[in-house]
């Protein structure tokens, strides 16, 4: 069953191709998605990795939490299991305040 990891602290010189190579050793990495501002289009600095197998992801996660990375300036990324999204409440106040 595939997981998916959450990467934070990434540099935003990262691409979807360098994290695929960073997280490769460690299994077969089956999509990359980077997180982009949606009005500028600039990166966030994080994104998520899904791989085939959940103990390839456990060793990817073990292995490169609060390692460096990027260049010239290496960051220390974090690197943990990916938590389903929250929903979203609708912007509407729920109390009586007018």
């Amino acid at each position: 069953m595939a997981t998916n990891i959450y990467v934070g602290n990434l540099p935003f010189t990262a691409t979807e191709a360098d994290i695929t190579d960073l997280f490769k050793p460690y299994g077969t990495v089956e999509s990359v998605k980077l997180i982009t501002d949606r009005d500028t289009g600039r990166p966030r600095g994080f994104g998520f990795v899904q791989m085939e197998k959940g103990e390839d992801a456990a060793a990817a996660i073990a292995a490169l939490d609060q390692q460096p990375f990027g260049d010239p300036n290496p960051r220390a990324l974090t690197v943990n299991l990916a938590r389903p999204r929250e929903e979203r409440g609708s912007s509407r106040r729920s109390d009586n305040w007018r």
